[in-house]
């Protein structure tokens, strides 16, 4: 490669970028104290929601609800890369087939920007949590199966945080900082998502006259609920608001809210108004949400809290409207350990100034520092060096 040394331009313009790039992705050390372990530990538990609500825009509607998914399992960090296994508490007995369910959450979660990835496929335990039609009285239906709904929903959320100087989102929702002062900072981010969805109207129709009786309701030929098959790609531009707030000391609350403006992109014989070979039309726009909250104590050892993401999405036609979210709600407990050597020397050097006060302090004390500093509540020095004895007291590991 090409050798910047021999070049005084190339070495400043190097230079130049690497000052840069300090400059632009450093913490203020007074709001964001940083990791000091290599490696982590802990056990999660997450949990799952997902609803749909589907309407005619006229007198049908209805809102289905898979069941809670409720997983445990551990997990192990090397700095900022996390991997674990996690069992679906809710089919232990492997009685229940469900293999079409498919799920898969990724976050990376860094002081300047966010990622998250998510693929969802649903199964086949959807539940009617609510329904109309009409004037009909459909109490009777809530919480009956419905398995002729099939949905997935897969794509990517990235953000930039713009006080990353003094907001945290690590602190937050990955545990490798520790928010010290209460900061805010504005959000601004694109995301790109492609849903699919699938109904069979008929079925349920028959279902209502199981419950209902035959002659009770039905659903009329012209409805748009009589079948649905649509896929759509959303693709927005947000923009929203992050606050840590530190109402004790190890202790944060975060809560994030940012709105979308969405452009969407649909297939489908219900609304061959907005099949993308039509380009661009204002009548496609919407909005979306995204929410993350988190409770969280940290020492920088020990750690624990409880954490949440909700994805919001509407699609609304003349004729039809699909509203959907879904999101997770993590509980955890973990610990840090392998602590990185150059906090375990600069540690040392710290404490090595506090008590000698000098760099001619005899290298005995320094010894005798260095292999006592993590046992010791106070150390005394009595280096010949000073006339009178220098007390130093620091915090232990």
């Amino acid at each position: 490669g090409y050798d910047f040394s021999a070049n005084p331009l190339g070495k400043r313009i190097r230079h130049g970028f690497i000052s840069f790039f300090e400059r632009f992705s450093k913490i203020d050390s007074t709001y964001i104290e940083p990791q000091h372990y290599n490696y982590a530990a802990m056990i999660q538990n997450t949990n799952t929601y997902e609803i749909y609500r589907i309407t005619d825009n006229k007198d049908y509607s209805v809102v289905l609800r898979p069941q809670w998914s409720y997983k445990l399992g551990p997990y192990f960090g090397w700095r900022w890369i996390f991997l674990g296994y996690t069992i679906d508490i809710n089919h232990l007995d492997f009685s229940h087939d469900d293999s079409q369910r498919q799920e898969l959450d990724l976050s990376l979660y860094t002081n300047l920007f966010g990622i998250d990835l998510y693929y969802r496929k649903s199964g086949d335990d959807y539940k009617i949590m609510d329904m109309k039609m009409g004037n009909t009285d459909m109490s009777m239906m809530k919480g009956v199966g419905f398995n002729g709904f099939h949905s997935s929903v897969k794509g990517f959320n990235i953000y930039y945080i713009f006080n990353h100087h003094k907001l945290s989102y690590p602190a937050a929702f990955s545990q490798s900082t520790v928010q010290r002062r209460s900061a805010g900072s504005v959000l601004a981010g694109f995301g790109y998502t492609v849903h699919k969805l699938s109904a069979d109207w008929n079925n349920l129709s028959q279902i209502v006259e199981e419950k209902l009786g035959k002659s009770t309701v039905d659903i009329p030929d012209n409805s748009n609920l009589n079948s649905t098959k649509i896929k759509y790609i959303d693709v927005s531009i947000s923009g929203g608001y992050a606050y840590n707030w530190v109402f004790a000391r190890n202790f944060l609350l975060s809560a994030s809210l940012s709105a979308a403006i969405a452009y969407k992109h649909s297939y489908g014989g219900t609304d061959e108004a907005v099949e993308m070979k039509n380009g661009f039309s204002f009548h496609n726009i919407g909005i979306d949400g995204v929410g993350r909250f988190a409770l969280v104590y940290n020492n920088s050892k020990w750690y624990c809290g409880m954490s949440s993401t909700l994805n919001a999405f509407n699609y609304h036609k003349s004729n039809f409207s699909i509203n959907n979210i879904f999101g997770n709600l993590n509980f955890y407990i973990g610990f840090n350990f392998g602590r990185k050597l150059f906090d375990l020397l600069l540690h040392c050097f710290n404490l090595l100034h506090q008590i000698c006060r000098s760099c001619l302090c005899c290298s005995g004390c320094r010894i005798q520092l260095f292999f006592h500093y993590s046992k010791m509540s106070n150390y005394i020095c009595t280096c010949n060096s000073f006339n009178t004895t220098n007390t130093g007291s620091y915090t232990t590991l």
